[in-house]
């Protein structure tokens, strides 16, 4: 009976150890695979899943109307379509190419969008308000003040990885990806390309959005007066300032 006893022994003792190396693998692996889940991919990861989850917007409010002893609107409310941009894990190319895409679509219906890049083309120029402004914005990048416009622009185009060779199109790009540099954007909060868009845009980016990644078109409620300036001083004015901003 001892005799027996003492063979099983190894053979219980080697299936204890051959399930423990077991555990220990298993072990190894979840502790590797949590590693690259939560440090060498989380960024990547939570940036996805907050996208999926949520998206930072404003909503504002409708005002009601204001109108005549006749019923007659004189101050009232219109529906407007404003174009944003969300990040997305796109390269330079396909982002250039893209932000290409939008201004081309706004431009063939009529629609203007939001342009801050201080430098005209055709001839090349500086575009600011005075020159302690130009002397201020090329110091924050950098730049030599007697750096030219032209220099400047191709610093820029570079940055970007723009690879067109057309300088309308280059600029056309520029408009969007400066902004993004200067105001950011991230994948819950977006840049606001265009205010009061076309409802033709508004559908096309709708509808094809596929073509156009990271674009978004939000509906908006805007303060109208069908009658211009009739009691103005009694309705009052609801609108942004309009001024130059560099």
């Amino acid at each position: 009976m001892e005799n027996f006893r003492k063979k099983k022994m190894p053979n219980i003792n080697l299936r204890l150890n051959a399930l423990s190396i077991l555990v220990y693998i298993i072990g190894g692996i979840l502790i590797i695979q949590l590693f690259n889940l939560q440090i060498v991919n989380g960024a990547s990861y939570r940036e996805t899943s907050n996208t999926r989850l949520t998206r930072e917007s404003t909503l504002y409010a409708a005002r009601g109307n204001i109108v005549d002893r006749n019923g007659t609107v004189i101050a009232g409310t219109e529906m407007t379509f404003s174009l944003e941009l969300y990040k997305t894990k796109l390269d330079n190319e396909v982002l250039n190419n893209s932000i290409l895409a939008v201004i081309k679509t706004l431009e063939e219906n009529g629609d203007k969008y939001t342009d801050t890049f201080p430098i005209k083309i055709e001839p090349f120029e500086f575009d600011f308000s005075n020159e302690n402004r130009k002397k201020e914005w090329l110091k924050k990048y950098n730049f030599d003040q007697n750096v030219s416009p032209e220099e400047v622009f191709n610093y820029f185009k570079d940055r970007y990885d723009i690879k067109n060779t057309d300088i309308t199109e280059v600029r056309k790009i520029l408009t969007v990806r400066y902004r993004i540099t200067s105001e950011g954007y991230s994948a819950t909060k977006s840049l606001t390309i265009a205010n009061s868009i076309s409802r033709k845009s508004a559908l096309i980016f709708d509808e094809q959005s596929s073509k156009y990644p990271g674009i978004d078109v939000t509906v908006n409620s805007q303060r109208s007066y069908p009658h211009g300036i009739l009691a103005s001083h009694i309705l009052g004015y609801v609108a942004s300032i309009r001024r130059k901003t560099v």
